[in-house]
């Protein structure tokens, strides 16, 4: 039987990524987004918040565009596969994480924006450049 898993998130970018290239060429880039839930508890009445940090890494054409448009504070929608994954730190003290390897993302705008800036778009592994912004620059 075969199995298909995605996970869909939005949040906010935590810190600026960071670009690299693995020994055998392939562009990696790495950043950081904070996904809060907010409620009201039923028993207190008071509004509570939980935040969920994810690791993103994006590879290939995805890990370039990314470096070049995603920036600490944009709200974004990443679309891809999430690991798990526990260790102890140096103090002894058990830490998790949850990695989230990118298969797509869309930037949704700044932290406190309703609409998007003119950095937003979807950027998918398919394409080679993010979309134009002119319509005079489609090529047919």
């Amino acid at each position: 039987m075969a199995g298909y898993e995605q996970t869909i998130i939005v949040g906010n970018v935590g810190r600026d990524p960071e670009m690299r290239y693995t020994q055998s060429g392939a562009a990696v880039t790495g950043f950081s987004v904070a996904v809060t839930t907010r409620w009201t508890d039923r028993q207190s009445n008071e509004q509570r918040e939980k935040t969920n940090w994810y690791s993103i890494s994006c590879w290939g054409r995805l890990a370039e565009v990314a470096n070049q448009y995603v920036r600490k504070g944009t709200q974004i929608m990443v679309i891809g596969t999430v690991t798990a994954r526990a260790w102890t730190d140096q103090g002894g003290e058990p830490r998790a994480s949850l990695d989230l390897r990118a298969d797509n993302f869309q930037l949704l705008g700044r932290r406190g924006d309703n609409a998007g800036d003119d950095r937003s778009g979807s950027y998918d592994t398919e394409y080679n450049a993010p979309p134009p912004q002119n319509i005079d620059d489609i090529p047919f």
